[in-house]
């Protein structure tokens, strides 16, 4: 590994968000105008934070989420695969209780142990931690020694893997998982010498349900955002 600091940052708000469905195929929906409020946010609200490299999904909502940063930082946005939100298989694009119920418990099975879970159609614990593992090694290893390195991916996806990868000695920092992760929070982390992106020996630096930057969701009853809550 070549980098050490490793900055995950959920993207902005979404029409999917709103309506509370499944969206995590590619490319997903647009940023809505709340959404490119809080990306315009970013380069403001991370002003102090360092950032050598920038690196997003091949979903268009990270890509959105990113540009404002990108062009206050003079970054190149660097796509990189296998850092999309963990998929939703046959529930993709459903909102209605039952097919979000079913993913959320997959989830948390994961989180409990249980790799094997799966819905119809989508990847199990396994095979979502080796790819996002993989394009977490990717993206560090891209990066020359010392770099700081901003990733603009998934709610779930960055809680799940955080939560499971996070040293366990840091166990207590981390926010439990049934709490929100509202558009645009993010995690810094910090990987040790001589470990590697698929290890539980992530440090945890920082953790930022809240918006980097702009407005959060005020009227939660009507954003139910299935993405964000994994309660």
């Amino acid at each position: 590994m070549a980098a050490t600091r490793l900055l995950l940052l959920r993207h902005g708000q979404t029409s999917s968000n709103v309506s509370g469905s499944l969206d995590t195929a590619i490319p997903g929906a647009d940023l809505t105008p709340l959404g490119v409020r809080q990306a315009e946010a970013i380069p403001a609200a991370l002003a102090d934070v360092r950032i050598d490299r920038l690196h997003v999904s091949r979903l268009v909502r990270t890509h959105q989420t990113a540009a404002p940063l990108a062009a206050a930082r003079g970054l190149e946005t660097v796509v990189t695969p296998d850092l999309e939100e963990i998929s939703a298989g046959d529930f993709e694009m459903r909102s209605d209780e039952e097919a979000v119920t079913a993913w959320h418990h997959t989830l948390v099975a994961w989180f409990k142990g249980d790799l094997d879970a799966k819905v119809s159609g989508s990847e199990s614990g396994h095979e979502f931690l080796a790819r996002y593992d993989a394009a977490v090694a990717a993206v560090m290893d891209a990066a020359p020694d010392g770099s700081h390195v901003a990733v603009v991916s998934h709610g779930a996806a960055i809680r799940l893997w955080t939560h499971l990868r996070v040293d366990e000695a840091d166990d207590d920092a981390m926010p439990p998982l049934e709490e929100r992760i509202e558009n645009t929070g993010r995690f810094v982390l910090d990987l040790p010498a001589g470990a590697t992106a698929g290890e539980r020996r992530w440090r945890l630096v920082e953790a930022h349900l809240s918006p980097a930057g702009g407005e959060a969701v005020s009227d939660r009853d009507h954003t139910p955002d299935p993405t964000g809550d994994l309660d």
